[in-house]
């Protein structure tokens, strides 16, 4: 046999042994070690002895927010609000009359001076509409002009107007409080979907990226318009789309059929619908909000907050409701849960629909499963439900944790070890922009597990350098149903792989380990110059 393609003089971690050689025809690995090298090929290339893992696969993102948000003003490196106001005032200077400026990537808990202000922007940006968006993506700060456009007599279940002491609006939307700039923002045109999936997806792939999970599309609070899918589809036709995507339909786009076709998409579309380069995944409903940002369900009230125990985004009963009916129709749901109430209420309606309607194999998913109590560990396990955790947070975005939770609840936060100790298959993810989303930069945490302060937030929950790689490539393509194409680099298995400089499970390598080289369907997309 003749293949295309002999990659060589490298050691292939393969996910299951290592390997000197590996041999793609058509897209696919064909063979590996001695049967690789031995095959006559049409290329043969020299990987100079470096380490191949299997493409690196995030399991929740938003590749299309992060790509547009590359043209917002920067705020993640502010470390005060006055910090905040110079970056608008500078964008404002070169922005015409009534035109709109959009930060991102802002974090009260590490500003001095806590969240922006209306009042704030007003002085830094007179005459302009301005919107930052909150890291986290759970809140909005606008200044007066864009205030004064929104019908704020009628705030959406599931957010709030923050108000001052003399009860006027401080600018701050949160939660689901921010559809009210819908009608100024909504629906973001296709062709700017598009650039956002191109500039992301460029990104991914010097990262080592080749797949991922977008976690929403089509509605809620991160969906960018009713045509995402088109957008993506659109992409893929132009060949910007260089990563292969699984897209997860938010809850509010689906709704119930005709013909008995039960609860979904129109035509009966639902998760597993497409190919190896863009499917329909999960379906993805909101469950509570942010643990930085204080707003998600907790029994307990956050620390230094008596009377604040978060809020759900949605009614309880219809948690259950959504959960059921998506069960029964067939669909893998994500629900993103993070406060350790929520994650009560969402394994409660996940139980009550595998009684209902027994699924072997479902694999339904708490997104984040952040603040997550023992006795619910092992319910969780015993359910075979994935959580799906961000192990990166903990250096971002751990200190702002710490804080809301308190030291009794530390133990319980963005748990990894525990998870696979309770026999749990475990993905691993960066739910970017939210945080820098390199997963080298995201093994190294989930093996450290230290703040940006220094401290070690739940030392148990570390992993090994195995597990974490483990974890972003085969946990990830597990959760997504794609483990039969990705995740390790085996005969039949697609040829989606990542050339690094060292070996990523040699804890020494970690900080000094970069990208040489990535390929997808064998070949080579991407090369470090």
């Amino acid at each position: 046999m003749r293949v295309d393609t002999v990659y060589e003089n490298a050691r292939f971690l393969t996910g299951v042994a290592e390997s000197e050689a590996l041999a793609v025809l058509n897209g696919r690995i064909v063979a590996i070690g001695a049967d690789a090298a031995a095959l006559s090929a049409q290329r043969r290339v020299d990987l100079g002895g470096s380490v191949v893992v299997p493409g690196f696969h995030d399991a929740h993102n938003h590749m299309a927010w992060f790509g547009m948000a590359l043209d917002d003003v920067a705020l993640s490196d502010c470390r005060s609000v006055d910090e905040v106001y110079d970056a608008v005032a500078r964008r404002a200077a070169e922005t015409p009359p009534g035109g709109w400026i959009i930060g991102s990537g802002y974090d009260q808990n590490k500003l001095v001076g806590g969240h922006p202000t209306r009042q704030g922007l007003d002085r830094a940006a007179p005459g302009l509409l301005v919107r930052l968006k909150h890291t986290s993506g759970h809140m909005t700060v606008v200044n007066s002009a864009v205030l004064e456009r929104l019908d704020l007599a009628n705030v959406p279940v599931g957010g709030d107007v923050v108000r001052d002491g003399d009860g006027s609006p401080t600018g701050l939307l949160r939660e689901q409080a921010q559809l009210l700039l819908r009608p100024l923002t909504y629906p973001t045109p296709i062709e700017r979907v598009v650039r956002g999936l191109d500039r992301a997806s460029e990104r991914y792939l010097a990262e080592g990226i080749t797949s991922v999970q977008e976690a929403g599309i089509g509605g809620g609070l991160v969906g960018e318009t009713p045509a995402e899918l088109a957008a993506y589809q659109l992409a893929r036709d132009r060949g910007v789309l260089r990563v292969r995507s699984t897209v997860m339909v938010a809850a509010s786009v689906l709704h119930d059929l005709d013909a008995g076709a039960g609860f979904g998409l129109d035509l009966g579309m639902r998760t597993g619908f497409g190919d190896e380069w863009l499917r329909l995944g999960a379906m993805k409903l909101f469950a509570d909000g942010s643990l930085i940002g204080r707003t998600c369900a907790m029994h307990e009230p956050f620390a230094g907050e008596p009377d604040n125990v978060g809020y759900f985004q949605v009614p309880e009963d219809e948690i259950a409701r959504t959960i059921a009916a998506a069960h029964k129709a067939g669909w893998q749901i994500a629900t993103h849960a993070i406060g350790d109430r929520a994650i009560t209420v969402v394994l409660d309606a996940y139980e009550a629909a595998l009684k209902a309607d027994p699924r072997p194999d479902h694999r339904h998913r708490i997104e984040h499963c952040a603040v997550l109590r023992p006795e619910e560990l092992q319910r969780l396990a015993s359910l075979g439900l994935i959580a799906s955790p961000q192990g990166r947070f903990v250096n971002e975005i751990g200190d702002g944790m710490r804080a809301a939770l308190g030291p009794e609840r530390e133990p319980w936060c963005y748990r990894l070890k525990s998870l696979l100790d309770a026999g749990c298959v475990l993905p691993a993810s960066s739910d970017r922009p939210v945080v820098e989303g390199a997963p080298l930069l995201a093994l190294a945490d989930m093996v450290r597990r230290k703040t940006a302060s220094g401290v070690l937030l739940g030392p148990e929950e570390r992993l090994t350098p195995a597990e974490a790689l483990r974890a972003y490539t085969y946990g990830s393509a597990y959760a997504a149903f794609a483990e039969k194409d990705l995740g390790t680099l085996l005969p039949g298995k697609l040829a989606d792989f990542a050339v690094l400089s060292a070996d990523p499970t040699d804890e020494s390598t970690l900080d000094s380990i970069h990208v040489a080289a990535t390929a997808v369907g064998g070949d080579l997309v991407y090369e470090r110059s």
